[in-house]
């Protein structure tokens, strides 16, 4: 990674703005680099970090990134691509997001618009999907050949993997399932959906503006094969992301229903605001998580209010992109690998 492998660097650069410094920085999980590209150009243009995070998510959306992001992929237990997605600006702490979001492709606009025209933090379902409507927003089919295709597949193989637990038969064959084991900590389940490339790769984006406004957001078609309704931590502010312009950023891609049991993102820019760097915050974010849950799998990206930039990763290899004035808008991808993290019992 040239000089990256623990990814942490710093840009700073003098702003057109009388009296102020820019930081201006487009970072998001994965090597998503046309929603970078998307993000930088709507941040020059604009000049505006919510315009470039909700322009970022919105290029994944369309390009469907790694069949996780968008509509067309991801199928729920009964076959529908349903969407989670989360807009904040860190000068308000306003959030706006959407959770299990049905027939609505632009899910990152719908988020930003619960954020700009109600009260609400948070809509989910048809009802957010009556909401999106209602603003002009058109409802269409989600499925696609791909989606459908996943599904049939899944049927056939007897509806496994799934995310079922003390439930009869529920490892052998498709429900509807009748409760087995009496509640509390089921054995671990080998065959379970994990994240990683290619299974929930959420979009988590953090960008710093001309002002120093720091906005971040999220978007992700969820876990394949979900049971229907669940909604996991992408829309979740502190969960899938979190940020605050006076302090820095962060988001989150892997396993959403352990990591919001944890409020990574949010924990991260809290350790940020304690003085730790970007790194430190990343590394303890992951490790808070895996003292609980050693098999999870997922990383953080954080972002300090100066440009620093860190990740840290666990259960597999994590790519992410990223560009800035110091890269003069060129967009880069960085690995960092999964490393051994200080555990605190």
């Amino acid at each position: 990674m040239a000089g990256l492998q623990n990814a942490a660097f710093a840009v700073a650069v003098l702003c057109l703005v009388p009296q102020a410094i820019c930081f201006r920085l487009v970072a998001n999980t994965w090597a998503f680099t046309n929603a970078t590209e998307d993000a930088w150009k709507a941040l020059r243009r604009t000049g505006s970090a919510l315009d470039s995070v909700e322009a970022g998510c919105a290029r994944c959306e369309r390009d469907q990134c790694d069949t996780t992001v968008g509509w067309g992929g991801s199928p729920d237990s009964t076959g529908e691509t349903t969407l989670d997605a989360m807009i904040m600006d860190g000068d308000s702490l306003d959030v706006g997001a959407v959770g299990d979001l049905r027939r609505i492709k632009n899910a990152i606009g719908v988020a930003r618009a619960v954020m700009e025209r109600t009260q609400h933090t948070l809509l989910a379902g048809y009802q957010a999907t009556s909401f999106a409507v209602s603003l002009g927003f058109t409802e269409e089919d989600l499925h696609s050949a791909t989606s459908v295709a996943m599904y049939e597949d899944w049927l056939r193989n007897n509806c496994q993997p799934n995310y079922w637990k003390n439930m009869l038969n529920d490892t052998e064959e498709c429900g509807p399932y009748r409760p087995d084991q009496p509640i509390g900590r089921a054995p671990f389940r080998p065959d379970r959906p994990v994240a990683g490339p290619g299974m929930h790769d959420t979009i988590g984006m953090v960008a710093i503006d001309d002002h120093g406004t720091i906005a971040c957001g999220t978007s992700t078609n969820g876990a394949r094969f979900k049971i229907a309704g669940r909604v996991g931590d992408s829309p979740i502010a502190g969960a899938g992301a979190y940020c605050d312009s006076a302090i820095g950023g962060a988001a989150a891609t892997g396993d959403g229903d352990v990591m919001m049991r944890f409020l990574p993102t949010y924990q991260a820019v809290e350790s940020l605001r304690q003085g730790a760097t970007p790194q430190e915050a990343a590394n303890d974010a992951i490790a808070r998580i895996i003292r609980k849950y050693p098999t999870f799998s997922g990383a953080i990206i954080v972002v300090a209010k100066d440009g620093t930039l860190a990740a840290a990763a666990h259960g597999f290899a994590f790519p992410y992109a990223v560009a800035s004035d110091s890269t003069h808008g060129k967009t880069t991808v960085h690995t960092v690998q999964p490393e051994k993290l200080s555990v605190k019992q």
